[in-house]
């Protein structure tokens, strides 16, 4: 019999929750030796070191297919991690539950503001799903973006990752990756029929770095089995500012945060669903820090990131996502369509900047946006394979403003005022299993999106004007899965991506980088792209592994080129661009008590610029690798895991970039580092779970390459559980 695939080490195994990998990037030429000789060593470790082999149940996966199948059933590059990874790795927020991750690099701007970069792209470039309904919206601006932040690690039950997965299923932005967090539920189908029940849980957080950090977490699910139930959960975090042993306390990194999720769920027949869902996040007082006052700067070597010149930069932002979703199947061989699901959705989106960059200029910002939205899709056995179709449409309203000095500044506005932008797709995708051990998959979408704006006044224009655009497109997909024997695949493919100018390249006028005014512009077109893909997969007993390469081809690409007035970009479609690169993970099972398992990625990229020519893309991963050990005592309540976490300098980065960004990238670029970790958990019975951990034991001080500040110094991380 076949055995199913371990590839991941971030699903639910019994009581063996693995580390995830994470991509590492190279520059081999410019390496010291020192780091070089690690960083090999880190590699070799990740190349020998594939697969858990003491549960080769492959989860259900939905993203890549939109059905359920098999994880390693899909043809893409996947990564599934569940809430035990999170809570037992104390994972603090969505983006940091990616740090382990091939292929992925956590930029934090700010110590509430996290935006991963996936295969060499980030904010508006990749898409933010929540149980299927789209979090992206159009007003993202480009680089990097603090909304991935606002979905509570918390009320996930697990995440799905597929990366370079393309416009065909998902529409525009699905261009490094596509992420889908799913919420908990109530769980009302695994329990008895027509008995009551009740269960909940209650968990605490502390984490000893800097000023000190609270995390309380209580959560509850009833209902009547097989009925109907609710789950109920609330998230109360208080982070205390953080430090490190070369900078110091860094001053207003820390911030509250309040989070609340519910959810019911009903059988209204045996074979139909319903879903009602509410969550809700509120961020207060996170600080901008590198470019403020409280940032004196950092030395390491010869690698020094610039102090920051504003008194204060302050952000607020709430989310509210609603939804309610019918998920319906019919069972036998007449039925034409086997499952359908129908979701509506509302979210309310309020951002809110103030800026004291003197004490005679303060500059405040604000989005109002109410995001609508309807997903439908039907799944139908037709031949040898598995039709997937559906439409997708969302619109945007909303609502901006800015001041100087308590003066309305109409220029200022983060995008145009009185703004409305739909999105509508249909799509359609084929899985054909042509045989037993080959299947093909091949799809297109339709995309048609529209903005229009009542306010746009561009910065030294005397009034307001109106205006819209519209744009379409049609993506196409070709993948395929070869089962080459029982341990065995390989899979790759061609996948065409898009993403249609939003409200912010439209209209946007944000502050970036080192306080450069970003502009938008009425004028650009829509970005094109298309990844090859190539991978492998091998599992047995006591190995699992999998190794990807990737080349992403982009056309058009929107970036920003200097404007008319001083210090400012305009947002203009630069030529042809690549990014290219591999990522590599396994686990090797050594013994029933032992785990290895690693990670290792890299990858390159540039793009053409009307002013500079071809250049460097802005945040490339340095070479990084993981390598993680955990002993599991036989009876699974003990468990004890030892990391290591490297990466290389990062100094592919262009001049322009680095002195326009002095406070993020230092000179001769991001320095390398190496920080080791270590945790532990107890489940002191079938109520308590009690996890430790030990951060950045050597007290390195690092930044990842892109963020505004630097990671914590040494600390532990002390939780402890309690359900009933």
């Amino acid at each position: 019999m076949k055995p199913e695939w371990s590839k991941t080490t971030h699903r639910t195994l019994p009581r063996v929750n693995i580390c995830p990998c994470r991509r590492i990037d190279a520059a081999p030429a410019v390496l010291p030796n020192q780091a070089l000789m690690k960083i090999h060593a880190l590699l070799l470790t990740a190349t020998i070191s594939p697969a858990i082999a003491q549960d080769f149940l492959s989860p259900l996966f939905v993203t890549a297919s939109r059905f359920e199948q098999a994880e390693n059933n899909a043809a893409n590059s996947t990564t599934r991690i569940d809430a035990d990874f999170i809570r037992e790795n104390t994972r603090r927020t969505l983006p940091e539950a990616l740090q382990f991750t091939p292929g992925v690099l956590v930029q934090k701007t700010a110590n509430g503001h996290g935006s991963p970069i996936i295969r060499g792209f980030t904010g508006r470039q990749n898409l933010l799903m929540v149980d299927g309904v789209r979090l992206n919206n159009s007003t993202w601006r480009s680089g990097p973006v603090q909304y991935w932040n606002t979905v509570d690690p918390f009320s996930i039950d697990h995440i799905e990752l597929v990366k370079s997965q393309g416009s065909v299923l998902y529409g525009s932005d699905a261009i490094g990756g596509t992420l889908n967090a799913f919420s908990k539920s109530s769980g009302f189908r695994d329990q008895a029929d027509g008995a009551f029940y009740q269960q909940g849980s209650g968990y605490y957080e502390y984490r000893t770095n800097g000023e000190g950090s609270h995390i309380g977490r209580i959560e509850s699910n009833f209902g009547i089995g097989g009925q109907w139930g609710v789950h109920l959960g609330i998230s109360g975090k208080d982070y205390g500012d953080i430090e490190d042993d070369s900078v110091g306390r860094m001053k207003n990194t820390g911030y509250p945060e309040q989070n609340l999720d519910f959810r019911f769920d009903a059988a209204l027949t045996e074979r139909v669903n319903l879903t009602l869902a509410y969550q809700y996040v509120d961020q207060d007082d996170i600080w901008r820090w590198h470019r403020t006052r409280f940032n004196p700067g950092w030395v390491h070597g010869r690698h020094v990131a610039a102090p920051g010149t504003f008194l204060t930069e302050i952000h607020d932002q709430e989310r509210s996502l609603a939804y309610l979703n019918l998920t319906g199947e019919q069972p036998g061989e007449s039925a034409f369509i086997r499952r359908w699901h129908t979701t509506l959705s509302w979210q309310k989106t309020q951002d809110s900047t103030d800026n004291l960059r003197t004490p005679a200029d303060r500059r405040r910002g604000s989005i109002d946006l109410d995001t609508y939205g309807l997903d439908v899709g039907f799944e139908s056995e037709i031949g040898p394979g598995m039709l997937v179709y559906g439409l997708d449409y969302y619109r945007d309203e909303v609502d901006s403003a800015a001041s100087r000095n308590g003066v309305a500044r109409p220029d200022d506005r983060p995008v145009a005022d009185g703004s409305n932008y739909q999105l509508f797709g249909a799509y359609t995708q084929y899985e054909w299993q042509t045989a037993e051990t080959l299947k093909i998959i091949g799809g297109l979408r339709g995309t048609y999106a529209e903005a229009e704006w009542d306010a746009y006044r561009a910065p030294g224009a005397p009034a307001d004007t109106r205006g819209g655009g519209d744009w379409d497109n049609l993506s196409a997909s070709l993948r395929a899965l070869w089962d080459i024997n029982d341990c065995w695949a390989v899979y790759g493919g061609l996948s065409q991506a898009f993403r249609a100018p939003n409200l912010s390249d439209l209209t946007g006028n944000t502050v970036s980088r080192g306080g450069v005014q970003g502009l938008g512009s009425p004028d650009v077109e829509p970005e094109k792209y298309l990844t090859a893909e190539l991978g492998t997969r091998y599992g047995n007993e006591t190995l699992s592994g999998s190794l990807a390469v990737f080349h992403t081809w982009s056309d058009d690409a929107i970036i920003g080129e200097p404007g008319p007035l001083p210090n400012t970009t305009v947002a203009t479609n630069g030529g042809s661009g690549y990014v290219y690169g591999f990522e590599a993970e396994g686990i090797w099972n050594i013994h029933p008590c032992w785990t290895l398992s690693a990670m290792a990625g890299w990858n390159e990229g540039k793009t053409d610029s009307p002013v500079n020519g071809e250049r460097w893309i802005t945040r490339q991963l340095p070479f990084t690798s993981s390598v993680a050990l955990r002993w599991t005592h036989p009876n699974e309540r003990l468990w004890v895991e030892g990391r290591l976490l490297g990466a290389v300098t990062e100094n592919r980065v262009h001049p322009a970039d680095q002195a326009a960004d002095p406070q993020r990238i230092p000179t001769y670029g991001t320095p390398g580092y190496i920080v080791t970790s270590l945790r532990g958990g107890w489940q002191v019975n079938e109520h308590l779970d009690l996890t430790c951990g030990i951060e950045n034991i050597t007290d390195e001080d690092y930044r990842n390459h892109g963020s505004g500040q630097n990671e914590p110094g040494f600390g532990a991380v002390l939780g402890a559980r309690l359900a009933w």
